[in-house]
């Protein structure tokens, strides 16, 4: 089993990976951790309730994060893309508030990362989708952690590979660029960084007909990824005219139960901080020879440079419609 703990600014596509986590049966889903990013941190927190309390395990508990990054304002939130709500605008049934107290946990989500990895030594995975200010703030409190975690997985970054570029400027990933600092922290600490990118979760597409043929045979899970997905979809076809979606955040989870689908490039990676090109990530691959002290001596981190399409977009069906037989 792959213990979890799931960071995350639901936010479409957040909301696709955890309910993909939830159906994966070698997956334990420890917690939730907010961020801010696809919309304030209040609107986050609330849909990652929602989501626990509708998909996850009665103890799956939430923990609220960081309001903004590290230095600077937080992104304002983006309803063109993921709805008023964050969650594509569908309808939200209305949590009882003893259930959204019970499930939140008092800690801060920085604290909640940092108690749990000690309480599990060398078995959490980091799976982290939205801006990376929790991670950075955890590392900053408990250094130690970085030789206590298994991995860290994230949904980051933009490395140029097949011409793919930034999608908030062109050279920054919306995640990274929301907190650079954070993110340079995270990626240069002495822990295991992958990052799954924008070049290979812009090569995932889900069509409109693979959704559809979820919605069909996914039961509940499969209907609720083709609801929340409709603006998300709708958000595509206008500004990229993909008939279908890009696949970001699920392919770090991916990554976790099938790391044979993507292809990895090692090598040092730096964030840059200021200036036009704040937000962009560069890899120094391992291969490259000469000397770049800003990037030599730093954890040797993968970035994920190709995927196998047919082979995740398989895992990601497989998965949900077995759960839905299962039910």
């Amino acid at each position: 089993m792959h213990k979890v703990i799931f960071d995350t600014d639901p936010g479409v596509d957040d909301a696709m990976a955890l309910v993909f986590q939830t159906c994966h049966p070698e997956i334990e889903l420890i917690g939730v951790t907010s961020v801010f990013g696809n919309a304030t941190i209040e609107t986050t927190t609330r849909n990652a309730v929602y989501l626990v309390e509708r998909f996850a395990a009665p103890e799956v508990m939430v923990a609220q994060g960081a309001a903004g990054p590290l230095r600077g304002a937080a992104p304002p939130p983006i309803p063109h893309i993921h709805g008023h709500n964050g969650l594509g605008d569908i309808e939200l049934a209305a949590l009882p508030t003893q259930n959204r107290a019970a499930r939140l946990d008092a800690r801060p989500a920085h604290r909640f990362i940092i108690d749990t990895i000690r309480q599990h030594p060398n078995e959490i995975n980091l799976i982290a989708v939205g801006p990376l200010t929790n991670l950075a703030l955890a590392l900053q409190e408990a250094p130690d952690i970085q030789h206590l975690v298994k991995q860290v997985i994230i949904m980051g970054g933009a490395f140029g590979i097949n011409g793919v570029l930034g999608n908030v400027t062109p050279c920054a990933e919306a995640n990274i660029s929301a907190d650079p600092d954070a993110a340079d922290q995270v990626l240069t600490a002495a822990w295991k960084v992958t990052a799954a990118g924008l070049d290979v979760t812009q090569k995932a597409v889900m069509s409109t007909a693979y959704l559809d043929n979820l919605r069909q045979h996914g039961g509940e899970v499969g209907q609720f990824v083709w609801d929340v997905s409709r603006l998300y979809e709708q958000f595509h076809r206008d500004s990229a005219d993909v008939h279908g979606i890009y696949v970001h955040d699920s392919s770090a989870v991916a990554y976790l139960v099938a790391p044979q689908l993507y292809e990895v490039r090692q090598g040092a990676v730096r964030v840059a901080l200021d200036g036009l090109a704040r937000g962009q990530t560069i890899q120094k691959p391992a291969a490259m020879g000469v000397p770049a002290p800003s990037w030599d001596g730093f954890k040797m981190q993968d970035v994920c440079v190709d995927v196998d399409v047919a082979g995740f977009l398989q895992l990601y069906f497989d998965t949900l419609t077995a759960n839905a037989k299962a039910a």
